[in-house]
């Protein structure tokens, strides 16, 4: 049993079943929030807020590092919920606790210090950082722990305190992760409710909430800017991609199309900032299309996650008819399938063979929205004016790859493309010095890097005159 925790005690109540997707099975039962528990949160947080918020920022950066070590040491009370509710195998799961340790870790050596932004012999402008106060962090199903970890080590450090909503699908890592911490930080510093959409719905109007940081879906960042502007909270939005890798000519083909694929069917493809779309230079694609479908043909399937592969079971059932759904359009539309698209009906699993696309219209379906599962489309280009031109031509801007051993080629194409973050010669690994921010309509500001804790502070300008 997972619990909701208030002021660093469990609360318990109603429950809710969580499902492994690995066997489709249920795993555990976690409680379930309800509008006096977020009440009951918020009361707590901002009595917390009277005291967290005097404390140095060294004292802060201290109360995380010894977070992060706490975590060290009891990561296999973490590693096994994380596993099965995400699908995740022994290897990924890992992966992931391994990488909220270092955002933890980064964030304890963060800060925003006063800053002189001109000064003459009369004047002198300083810019100085505050808490913004009470913050309600919402999260999704796919990289739970480290995407809570993420916003609470950055909240945390500047002197904010953080109510944290998981999915209803993946709670138990994030709930267990508070509890966990209640060890080590003050009383209602860190609390968390899980909850469905309703206790996120009033996370979003309750005026006791100073700013929200949404990590999600396009279509409920809408609600949820919507629903903040009734009380004019701060608001970080981080949506969906439809993020595309960009080969050019002078590539190592055989062994940029086994990188590109492992980047693109990590965990599925179910990651913000994976690859969806391929555009290879018409030189040397029929080259990397072979490559290409031999490495993602060799990706295996192993329904224990024993084995420790990168590849996982879709984490729900939406999700799941949402990729079969694709899979059939490109049927019926007689695109060419290169591989996979197929489910094993003899195990339970919510599994799909990775599947690879071959030269489908540009305003397809598969071309045009965000799959976020086991299936990509490959094209071809010829100029570089042409690809900019489709890669932009969408109303996402999250992220890109673009591969060349010419980095100054590469260069200029990355700087002509409307996203957020760039990778160059290599898949979307996110790194904790990166600014994270959406373009168009995949999200409103950003997080993480030095530059993230600007959006959990408000910035005061003092003008001294001599």
């Amino acid at each position: 049993m997972f619990y909701n925790i208030i002021n660093s005690e469990r609360r318990s109540g109603d429950s809710a079943t969580v499902t492994n997707p690995r066997t489709n099975e249920a795993f555990c039962e976690v409680t379930v929030a309800h509008e006096t528990d977020l009440n009951d949160a918020v009361k707590a947080a901002r009595v917390s807020f009277e005291s967290w918020k005097l404390l140095s920022v060294e004292e802060r950066q201290r109360y995380l590092l010894k977070l992060a070590d706490e975590l060290e040491q009891r990561r296999g009370e973490i590693h096994a919920p994380l596993a099965a509710e995400t699908g995740k195998s022994t290897l990924l799961a890992n992966m992931e606790i391994d990488d909220t340790l270092a955002f933890i870790r980064f964030n304890a050596s963060q800060s925003l210090p006063d800053k002189v932004e001109y000064e003459n012999e009369k004047l002198k402008i300083v810019s100085t950082h505050h808490p913004i106060g009470v913050v309600g962090a919402i999260c999704p199903w796919n990289f739970p722990l480290v995407l809570a970890a993420n916003k609470i080590a950055a909240a945390l450090v500047m002197g904010n305190c953080i109510i944290v909503k998981p999915s209803p699908l993946t709670p138990c890592a994030t709930l267990q992760f508070v509890e966990l911490a209640a060890s080590v930080l003050p009383r209602g510093v860190l609390q968390a409710l899980n909850g469905d959409n309703d206790i996120g719905r009033l996370i979003t109007i309750h005026p006791g909430i100073n700013k929200i940081s949404f990590t999600g879906s396009i279509a409920t960042g809408k609600k949820v800017a919507e629903n903040a502007a009734k009380t004019l909270k701060r608001l970080t939005l981080e949506l969906g991609g439809n993020d595309a890798s960009v080969l050019c000519p002078d590539v190592d083909v055989k062994t940029v199309a086994a990188t590109v694929a492992g980047g693109a069917f990590l965990h599925s493809g179910q990651m913000c900032v994976a690859t969806k779309r391929i555009y290879v230079h018409e030189a040397i694609f029929q080259e990397f299309r072979e490559s290409f479908v031999e490495t993602v043909k060799n990706i295996k399937i192993d329904v224990l996650g024993d084995q420790s592969p990168l590849f996982s079971p879709i984490q729900n059932q939406s999700q799941y008819k949402v990729v079969k759904d694709l899979i059939s359009d490109c049927r019926e539309h007689n695109y060419t399938l290169l591989c996979g698209g197929n489910t094993d009906d003899k195990q339970p699993g919510l599994f799909i063979s990775p599947a690879v696309v071959d030269q489908p219209p540009h305003d397809s379906r598969i071309s045009q929205m965000e799959q976020f599962g086991p299936i990509i489309p490959l094209t071809k280009w010829s100029t570089e004016d042409e690809v900019i031109s489709r890669v932009n031509a969408t109303e996402t801007g999250l992220g890109a790859c673009v591969w060349a051993k010419d980095v100054g080629a590469a260069e200029r194409i990355a700087r002509k493309l409307e996203v957020g973050t760039v990778w160059i010669n290599s898949v979307e690994i996110p790194h904790p010095h990166g600014y994270l921010s959406g373009w168009k309509h995949s999200g409103i500001g950003g997080e993480w890097g030095n530059q993230g804790l600007l959006s959990y502070s408000h910035t005061q300008t003092i003008q001294l005159y001599k």
